[in-house]
Protein backbone atom coordinates (compact mmCIF):
# COMPACT_ATOMS: atom_id res chain seq x y z
CA UNK A 1 0.00 0.00 0.00
CA UNK A 2 1.31 3.50 -0.89
CA UNK A 3 1.38 6.36 1.24
CA UNK A 4 -1.33 8.94 0.74
CA UNK A 5 1.79 11.24 -0.89
CA UNK A 6 2.47 8.45 -3.18
CA UNK A 7 -1.15 8.69 -4.36
CA UNK A 8 -1.09 12.47 -4.78
CA UNK A 9 1.72 12.56 -6.72
CA UNK A 10 0.42 9.59 -9.27
CA UNK A 11 -2.75 11.36 -9.24
CA UNK A 12 -0.88 14.77 -10.26
CA UNK A 13 -2.36 17.21 -7.23
CA UNK A 14 1.05 17.32 -6.12
CA UNK A 15 4.89 17.95 -7.27
CA UNK A 16 7.98 16.07 -6.39
CA UNK A 17 9.03 19.83 -4.99
CA UNK A 18 5.81 20.50 -2.65
CA UNK A 19 6.48 16.80 -1.06
CA UNK A 20 9.95 16.68 -0.28
CA UNK A 21 9.24 20.13 1.11
CA UNK A 22 6.60 18.61 3.68
CA UNK A 23 8.78 16.20 4.23
CA UNK A 24 11.45 18.53 5.09
CA UNK A 25 8.86 20.73 7.48
CA UNK A 26 7.73 17.53 9.11
CA UNK A 27 11.27 16.66 9.64
CA UNK A 28 11.99 20.33 11.08
CA UNK A 29 9.18 20.02 13.30
CA UNK A 30 9.73 16.92 15.18
CA UNK A 31 13.43 17.57 15.57
CA UNK A 32 12.76 20.89 17.37
CA UNK A 33 10.19 18.69 19.56
CA UNK A 34 12.98 16.61 20.72
CA UNK A 35 15.71 19.01 21.13
CA UNK A 36 13.75 21.52 23.34
CA UNK A 37 13.05 24.37 21.07
CA UNK A 38 9.59 24.56 21.80
CA UNK A 39 10.48 24.02 25.34
CA UNK A 40 12.07 27.48 25.09
CA UNK A 41 9.44 29.50 23.82
CA UNK A 42 7.57 28.34 26.06
CA UNK A 43 9.62 29.56 28.94
CA UNK A 44 10.34 33.10 26.83
CA UNK A 45 6.52 33.29 27.31
CA UNK A 46 6.12 32.07 31.36
CA UNK A 47 9.07 34.45 31.94
CA UNK A 48 7.26 37.38 30.09
CA UNK A 49 4.15 37.01 32.16
CA UNK A 50 6.27 36.71 35.27
CA UNK A 51 7.77 40.02 34.66
CA UNK A 52 5.03 41.32 33.85
CA UNK A 53 3.27 40.55 37.04
CA UNK A 54 6.46 41.27 38.87
CA UNK A 55 6.23 44.84 37.51
CA UNK A 56 2.58 44.86 38.33
CA UNK A 57 2.75 44.24 41.89
CA UNK A 58 5.97 46.52 42.09
CA UNK A 59 3.69 49.35 40.44
CA UNK A 60 0.82 48.27 43.25
CA UNK A 61 3.22 48.64 46.09
CA UNK A 62 5.07 51.75 45.14
CA UNK A 63 1.25 53.19 44.60
CA UNK A 64 0.51 52.50 48.37
CA UNK A 65 3.76 53.82 49.92
CA UNK A 66 2.96 57.02 48.01
CA UNK A 67 -0.41 57.14 49.03
CA UNK A 68 1.45 56.53 52.66
CA UNK A 69 3.58 59.21 52.29
CA UNK A 70 1.13 61.77 51.16
CA UNK A 71 -1.47 61.03 54.36
CA UNK A 72 1.69 61.61 56.71
CA UNK A 73 2.79 64.52 54.70
CA UNK A 74 -0.60 65.68 55.41
CA UNK A 75 -0.79 64.66 58.96
CA UNK A 76 2.04 66.89 59.41
CA UNK A 77 1.11 70.29 57.23
CA UNK A 78 -2.28 69.62 60.13
CA UNK A 79 0.02 69.24 62.98
CA UNK A 80 2.03 72.72 62.16
CA UNK A 81 -1.06 74.27 61.44
CA UNK A 82 -2.51 73.83 64.77
CA UNK A 83 1.08 74.48 65.93
CA UNK A 84 1.26 77.83 64.28
CA UNK A 85 -2.35 79.31 65.62
CA UNK A 86 -1.62 78.21 68.98
CA UNK A 87 1.46 80.10 69.24
CA UNK A 88 0.00 83.01 67.46
CA UNK A 89 -3.46 83.09 69.54
CA UNK A 90 -2.13 81.82 73.00
CA UNK A 91 -2.73 84.72 75.79
CA UNK A 92 0.50 85.62 77.61
CA UNK A 93 1.12 87.19 80.68
CA UNK A 94 -1.30 85.31 82.71
CA UNK A 95 0.66 84.39 85.41
CA UNK A 96 -0.74 84.72 89.23
CA UNK A 97 -1.51 82.84 92.36
CA UNK A 98 -4.83 81.15 91.80
CA UNK A 99 -4.64 77.56 90.30
CA UNK A 100 -6.73 75.93 87.97
CA UNK A 101 -6.81 72.74 88.07
CA UNK A 102 -6.79 70.38 84.60
CA UNK A 103 -6.57 66.91 82.92
CA UNK A 104 -3.95 66.56 79.94
CA UNK A 105 -3.88 62.76 78.73
CA UNK A 106 -4.44 60.97 82.05
CA UNK A 107 -2.38 63.60 84.28
CA UNK A 108 -3.82 66.29 86.47
CA UNK A 109 -1.74 69.14 86.03
CA UNK A 110 -1.91 72.99 87.71
CA UNK A 111 -1.93 75.91 86.26
CA UNK A 112 -1.00 79.15 87.92
CA UNK A 113 -3.24 82.13 86.77
CA UNK A 114 -4.40 85.84 87.87
CA UNK A 115 -8.07 86.00 89.09
CA UNK A 116 -9.23 87.56 85.72
CA UNK A 117 -7.45 84.73 83.91
CA UNK A 118 -9.19 82.02 86.21
CA UNK A 119 -12.60 83.60 86.34
CA UNK A 120 -12.51 83.50 82.18
CA UNK A 121 -11.71 79.93 82.50
CA UNK A 122 -14.72 78.64 84.51
CA UNK A 123 -16.88 81.24 82.42
CA UNK A 124 -15.79 79.44 79.49
CA UNK A 125 -14.63 82.82 77.61
CA UNK A 126 -11.14 80.88 77.35
CA UNK A 127 -9.96 77.69 77.30
CA UNK A 128 -7.25 75.22 77.68
CA UNK A 129 -5.51 73.50 74.46
CA UNK A 130 -2.69 70.78 74.36
CA UNK A 131 -0.43 70.33 72.10
CA UNK A 132 2.94 68.03 72.56
CA UNK A 133 2.88 68.54 76.17
CA UNK A 134 2.28 72.04 76.43
CA UNK A 135 -0.75 73.89 77.92
CA UNK A 136 -2.07 76.68 75.44
CA UNK A 137 -4.58 79.70 76.92
CA UNK A 138 -6.70 80.41 73.98
CA UNK A 139 -9.87 82.35 73.81
CA UNK A 140 -12.64 80.59 73.02
CA UNK A 141 -13.72 81.29 69.54
CA UNK A 142 -9.79 79.99 69.29
CA UNK A 143 -10.74 76.88 70.59
CA UNK A 144 -13.71 76.34 68.30
CA UNK A 145 -11.79 76.91 65.37
CA UNK A 146 -8.94 74.50 66.30
CA UNK A 147 -11.67 71.41 67.52
CA UNK A 148 -12.89 71.88 64.03
CA UNK A 149 -9.28 70.78 63.26
CA UNK A 150 -8.45 68.58 65.39
CA UNK A 151 -11.00 67.66 68.47
CA UNK A 152 -8.52 65.95 70.72
CA UNK A 153 -6.34 69.28 71.14
CA UNK A 154 -9.02 71.04 73.70
CA UNK A 155 -8.39 70.44 77.43
CA UNK A 156 -10.74 72.45 78.68
CA UNK A 157 -13.86 74.37 77.28
CA UNK A 158 -16.44 74.70 79.79
CA UNK A 159 -19.89 76.03 78.72
CA UNK A 160 -20.37 80.05 79.00
CA UNK A 161 -22.45 80.39 82.08
CA UNK A 162 -25.56 83.05 81.58
CA UNK A 163 -26.74 84.97 83.95
CA UNK A 164 -29.78 83.72 84.77
CA UNK A 165 -32.78 84.44 87.23
CA UNK A 166 -32.81 81.99 90.50
CA UNK A 167 -35.96 79.99 90.40
CA UNK A 168 -38.38 81.33 92.83
CA UNK A 169 -39.42 77.57 93.62
CA UNK A 170 -35.52 77.33 94.47
CA UNK A 171 -35.19 76.32 98.50
CA UNK A 172 -31.75 77.44 97.97
CA UNK A 173 -32.55 80.85 96.48
CA UNK A 174 -31.35 82.88 99.79
CA UNK A 175 -27.98 81.58 100.29
CA UNK A 176 -25.53 82.53 97.05
CA UNK A 177 -22.44 80.58 96.48
CA UNK A 178 -19.80 82.98 96.67
CA UNK A 179 -17.55 83.70 94.10
CA UNK A 180 -13.77 83.42 95.91
CA UNK A 181 -14.95 79.78 96.79
CA UNK A 182 -12.55 77.26 95.19
CA UNK A 183 -13.56 73.52 95.03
Amino acid sequence: MASLQDQLLKAGLTTKQKARQANSDKRKKSKQKRSGVAVEVSLQEKVKQDLAKAQAEKQAKDNALNEQKKQQLAAKEQHQRILQILQHHQLKRIDGETVYNYTFGSKIKKLFVDAVTHKALVNGRLALCGLDEVTYVVTSETAVKLAELEPSIILVQNEKVSTAEPDEDDPYADFQIPDDMMW
